[in-house]
């Protein structure tokens, strides 16, 4: 049974996969194959409100009214930004600002 445990082999592994993708034509072309159109939307989704909340900018309605994300997905996008659990979005927010 394939569990989906953050700490799991599959989800090891699939990690591991994702790191060996080389550029960003092999990294789209998996995720066309690896999700659903629904899924790489929402995930883009998601980077998009992480990036408009580190930004500072605007509220969670303005965020909401510029891209008609829902209130709650942009609650929960923020609730990690600012936990100290995996600290993913905020390692590659920073990351990226250095580019």
């Amino acid at each position: 049974m394939i569990t989906r445990q953050p700490d799991s082999k599959a989800v090891r592994e699939l990690v591991e996969a994702i790191l060996a993708l080389e550029n960003v034509d092999e990294c789209r072309r998996f995720l066309m194959d690896i999700c659903t159109p629904k899924e790489i939307a929402d995930l883009a989704d998601r980077w998009t409100i992480a990036r408009m909340l580190d930004e500072g900018k605007m509220s969670y309605r303005k965020i909401h009214a510029q891209t008609g994300i829902s209130i709650t997905t942009i609650g929960r996008v923020a609730r990690f930004l600012q936990q100290e659990n995996y600290q993913g979005y905020r390692f590659l927010l920073d990351r990226m600002k250095q580019k």
